[in-house]
């Protein structure tokens, strides 16, 4: 497996971050709700990279943007709330 950069695609109506490692795309969806919040609405990670952290790290990236530009994450993607609650430390992004 080679390491890879995680990448936002952002646009007036949401966006995404994505990643691709070996071919294979990983990517977690968002929509904005306002100018302050955004709502994470999917996560989607493929066989080829189960168990490796990449959609942990997709979170992540999304926390790191919300306390740089200072808006806070509603999620609804199971995944990315489940996430999200494993991490006390991440809870200030969160709405």
């Amino acid at each position: 497996m080679s390491e890879s950069t995680i990448t936002r695609e952002d646009g007036p109506k949401g966006g995404r971050y994505v990643t691709v490692i070996d071919g294979d795309e990983a990517e977690m969806t968002y929509s904005r709700a306002g100018a302050t919040r955004i709502i994470i609405d999917h996560t989607g990670v493929p066989d080829s990279m189960r168990g490796l952290g990449v959609g942990k790290r997709l979170v992540e990236a999304a926390v790191k943007d919300a306390r740089a530009e200072r808006f806070k994450i509603i999620p609804l993607c199971p995944f990315a709330k489940a996430t999200l609650e494993k991490h006390a430390e991440w809870q200030d992004a969160v709405q």
